[in-house]
């Protein structure tokens, strides 16, 4: 008796959420005959990442929500100016830039947003700055043209992120392929982002999962991959597929 009131004591203790999660697989686990206390409590996500395609095309902005919580965390813009002199003479200049929503800000160097390559650290100890930064410039007229900025025909590089989450500071990265045909074209696609979910603590660009093999929220998840995984409270909610999993585990 005394130890069942321990056990019992102990699944009050969890988190509210994942009580929650308990009691909607109770009925699963009850028909397998496994004790829903003998089971193993899925461990909280460390880093959330998530696939995407969105081009960006000449004329357009995107406004990104790096947590789904309806609040933008930087809008990426696309945006041609035209300026004529007193004399005639015209020009007209292309720009990509990322625009940091409130207080975010994004790693930066000399010439505006750094496109980072994969495995570089984004934390602390990052030059860091708000507010509107160049990717890249196409500039025609005025007799000449030039093309400028770190984004220039890149592909699978990384925007680095800080911004806040209830106040406090979470680092993360938004990667895109840029690709420039003159005179006067920018394309830009977003093909991924990602955070970290714990307070303060880097993030690696390209990095989707934590040191314990946190999970990640991609659209193509499948069976496959939670049969490679240890069995959890969610694969006996499977039932009978489920159930031939956690007994070969």
């Amino acid at each position: 008796m005394k130890q069942r009131v321990q056990r019992t004591e102990r699944v009050r203790d969890l988190a509210a959420p994942y009580q929650k999660q308990l009691r909607s697989y109770a009925i699963a686990a009850a028909a397998t005959g496994v004790s829903v206390l003998a089971l193993t409590v899925p461990s909280q996500a460390e880093i959330v990442y998530k696939r995407a395609h969105q081009v960006i095309g000449d004329g357009a902005s995107f406004n990104l929500d790096l947590t789904g919580d309806k609040t933008v965390d930087l809008t990426i813009a696309n945006k041609r100016h035209s300026h004529c002199t007193t004399d005639g003479f015209c020009s007209t200049t292309q720009f990509l830039n990322v625009k940091m929503s409130g207080t975010n800000q994004v790693v930066y160097n000399v010439y505006g947003a750094v496109a980072m390559k994969p495995g570089m650290q984004i934390g602390p100890k990052n030059v860091w700055r708000g507010g509107n930064q160049n990717m890249a410039v196409i500039l025609a007229g005025f007799g000449t043209g030039g093309v400028g900025g770190s984004w220039v025909n890149v592909n699978s590089r990384y925007l680095g992120v800080k911004f806040k989450i209830n106040g406090q500071t979470h680092f993360g990265w938004a990667r895109l392929n840029v690709q420039i045909q003159l005179p006067l074209t920018i394309t830009a696609t977003l093909t991924g982002y990602a955070y970290e979910t714990i307070v303060n603590k880097p993030i690696t660009a390209g990095q989707t999962k934590g040191p314990n093999d946190a999970t990640t929220e991609e659209p193509n998840a499948s069976l496959t991959t939670l049969a490679q995984r240890p069995a959890t409270l969610g694969t006996l909610a499977l039932g009978a597929s489920g159930l031939s999993i956690w007994r070969r585990e």
